[in-house]
């Protein structure tokens, strides 16, 4: 699959998507959102980490911050957190920057505000992030690493074949909803407490009865 520069989409959404396809829809498609303490920690903490003037040297590894990245295979654009630089003594999988000398190796870090989730969701937007590097660069990324604030850990992550996969198999699921232009409907879970866009989604909902099923309900009443 390959999507023209009109059909791409934001790289963040991929979470939203995994986590819920009817939040990402109402904010990608509806233009709907909301802030909550947690959301707005969560902006407060990329306003720290999201400077593209920002580069640092500690040792012989170069941090750098902001990177725009696209990936045409995915349809995703987006920026990254922050990449380190590593020294490579060779040009195998490596790059190089014009202001220091050498080839260096990519080694993607997404920073996250709370902990590690139970499901993938963080896992496969730092996958589309490798996945970009790799398409713009020519290399292949075989780790990166995801920051958590809340706890202070940092998790390495191995991107491999099945990381991949979900991942396009998301992003190409995200650009059929957004085409068809279809936001799905809610679904009451334990999730929803925590999210921004509750009041708008109102899954609680999901859990009432429909004007069908009353009007299904009341003719069979009367006809019984």
């Amino acid at each position: 699959m390959f999507y023209d520069d009109d059909q791409m989409l934001m790289l963040s959404g991929i979470q939203h998507y995994m986590f819920c396809p009817r939040q990402w829809a109402l904010i990608h498609i509806e233009q709907q959102w909301d802030d909550n303490r947690l959301t707005a920690e969560g902006h407060l903490l990329h306003e720290n980490v999201d400077n593209p003037a920002y580069r640092q040297k500690n040792g012989e590894v170069i941090t750098v911050r902001a990177v725009r990245i696209a990936s045409h295979t995915l349809g995703l654009y987006g920026v990254t957190d922050a990449i380190e630089l590593l020294p490579s003594a060779d040009a195998i999988d490596a790059i190089t920057h014009p202001r220091y000398p050498g080839y260096w190796k990519p080694y993607p870090i997404e920073y996250k505000r709370g902990h590690r989730k139970p499901d993938e969701r963080d896992v496969v937007q730092l996958t589309a992030q490798v996945i970009c590097l790799e398409e713009m660069y020519g290399i292949n990324i075989l780790e990166a690493a995801l920051y958590y604030h809340e706890i202070r850990h940092t998790e390495v992550v191995q991107i491999d074949k099945q990381l991949r996969n979900l991942t396009y198999e998301l992003s190409e699921s995200m650009h059929r909803t957004f085409e068809a232009g279809f936001t799905p409907k809610a679904e009451a879970r334990n999730d929803c407490r925590s999210c921004s866009l509750i009041d708008i989604c109102a899954p609680e909902l999901a859990k009432k009865p429909t004007v069908s099923y009353y009007l299904k309900k009341t003719l069979d009443e009367e006809t019984a």
